[in-house]
């Protein structure tokens, strides 16, 4: 999620445990804490492949942040130490603020690699957008209220953790309504795939995406829990040049990237450069996230040291995507 998310969601965490005792400073502590498993993106890595894939991994494993979490709570009880707080409800609340990002991460169609060094194999509900105004704000209206030092402030901030976790669980009902929902209509018109995905559009839960992919390329879509039962599934065909990583199958950014992105890519001709694009996020010809892996030369397909690629990344469409989610003729493919 978003940073001004998961600062709104550790200040809540930091309230609730240690707000009454140390007042505002445990917004603040929460804030920080719960902010810092994003702080990986300050990495150096080689390769934009392993910047990309390597963020939410070790810095977000349930296993190390649980490790971590008492020495974090160590230095803020020195830090604190005019603080009448237990060394317990340190740690309490920074394992928490800590736990919370991470998993919430893992709502995501990005996913976090939760159980890394076990596995580092992206954990992905894909049900949440990556900014959810609704989330995001009922979390901060809950810090507006607790801000104020009062009993019922105190109170509000604690029922808003809980209304956003509510809609958290809403979020994953609501994703396997649209999964069951588009894989019915795709069996009804006889639509054969190999793996499906569904996940929100900006910004809400209610309008959703679907990409199914098959063997020479790929089927996208729309689709909303408010259209009228009666409305027809339509979806879009799109090839995937997958031939030409034949020649470069083993190169690792190859190989990190299908494994990354759960399958759902596609293999694109720009100029000499082979690109791989990842699906997930994005509409046609506006994908958040494309790779150069490799070139094509008189004698092939040769691999190249990644770099990102150059995307659209064309917003002009927001507004049509925003009135998809009530309108059923809305088509996006041909905006």
């Amino acid at each position: 999620m978003d940073s001004v998310t998961q600062m709104a969601l550790g200040a809540a965490v930091g309230e609730l445990v240690l707000g009454r005792r140390i007042g505002n400073k445990a917004l603040l502590i929460g804030a920080v804490v719960g902010s810092l498993p994003d702080l990986d993106v300050l990495i150096p890595f080689a390769g934009a492949v392993e910047s990309f894939t390597y963020h939410r991994s070790f810095s977000h494993s349930l296993l190390v942040l649980t490790l971590v979490s008492p020495f974090i709570a160590f230095v803020l009880q020195k830090v604190m130490h005019k603080a009448d707080v237990a060394f317990s409800s340190w740690w309490l609340m920074a394992w928490l603020a800590l736990i919370t990002h991470t998993l919430l991460d893992g709502f995501t169609v990005y996913g976090t690699q939760l159980f890394w060094p076990l596995t580092d194999f992206p954990v992905s509900g894909s049900s949440m957008f990556i900014i959810d105004p609704i989330y995001t704000v009922t979390l901060i209206v809950g810090l507006l209220f607790a801000f104020r030092r009062t009993i019922k402030g105190h109170h509000v901030n604690t029922v808003a953790l809980l209304l956003s976790s509510i809609y958290l669980a809403w979020s994953l009902v609501a994703k396997v309504i649209v999964h069951s929902t588009v894989e019915e209509s795709l069996k009804q018109q006889s639509i054969i795939y190999n793996k499906l995905l569904t996940t929100p559009m900006p910004f809400n839960t209610i309008g959703w995406r679907f990409v199914a992919m098959q063997d020479d390329g790929y089927l996208t879509g729309f689709t909303s829990l408010l259209d009228p039962v009666d409305t027809k599934l339509v979806s879009y065909q799109y090839k995937s040049e997958n031939y030409l990583l034949a020649d470069i199958e083993d190169h690792w950014p190859v190989e990190r990237l299908k494994y990354f992105t759960h399958g759902f890519y596609k293999v694109q001709r720009v100029d000499d450069e082979v690109q791989i694009v990842d699906l997930r996020m994005g509409i046609e010809k506006s994908y958040i996230f494309a790779f150069t892996v490799g070139e094509v030369t008189a004698t092939g397909v040769v691999a190249v040291d990644n770099r990102e690629a150059e995307s659209d990344r064309d917003f002009s469409k927001m507004s049509a995507v925003m009135r998809r989610v009530v309108d059923p003729t809305v088509d996006l493919e041909q905006q």
